[in-house]
């Protein structure tokens, strides 16, 4: 696939669709080589990981003290200790990703942002001037795509570059 690719982001989550995502961009696409005589730079691959604020990572808000307590009460030991687990599952995906682009000797770069990954995923590409973006898709059926909504299919539509979505091998081996 092209060969003049300055940069691609690969979006990557805990999900092994992601990785194979980005294993099949490194087999597959080909990025702008160094040159001498040449102003641009050689083109890399983003790794980018958006990670969910701690609010959403809980899964709940401690929520106000009833009966007249204080309103807006955050518990630091209680976030402080969601920032550290957020960090630890950051840590473990991107040495996962960087240990697949290694074996690959891919020139390759790594992006952390907070916040909802498919508005999150727009705004990174736009702003890094993406070529391409490239995401794995866990396949989800018409029903849960309508209750859980799907960022592949948010980010198609939206993303500033081309999007190339690869489709899960479990998924594929279904159909």
């Amino acid at each position: 696939m092209a060969g003049n690719l300055g940069c691609v982001v690969v979006s990557v989550d805990g999900n092994e669709g992601s990785m194979d995502a980005l294993r099949w961009a490194l087999d597959n696409i080909k990025l702008r080589p160094s040159s001498p005589d040449s102003t641009q730079p050689p083109g890399h691959f983003l790794i980018l990981y958006v990670q969910p604020p701690p609010s959403i990572a809980a899964g709940l808000n401690p929520g106000s003290i009833p009966f007249g307590g204080p309103t807006h009460l955050e518990v630091p030991a209680f976030t402080a200790a969601i920032e550290a687990h957020q960090k630890r599952i950051t840590d473990a995906i991107l040495n996962h990703a960087l240990q697949i682009c290694a074996e690959k000797k891919a020139n390759v770069k790594t992006q952390v942002v907070i916040g909802d990954p498919k508005e999150k995923i727009c705004e990174v590409i736009e702003n890094v001037h993406a070529d391409l973006l490239v995401m794995g898709s866990r396949a989800f059926g018409p029903i849960k795509r309508m209750f859980l909504g799907s960022v592949s299919t948010y980010c198609a539509n939206h993303a500033q570059c081309a999007v190339m979505i690869v489709k899960n091998k479990e998924a594929s081996s279904k159909s």
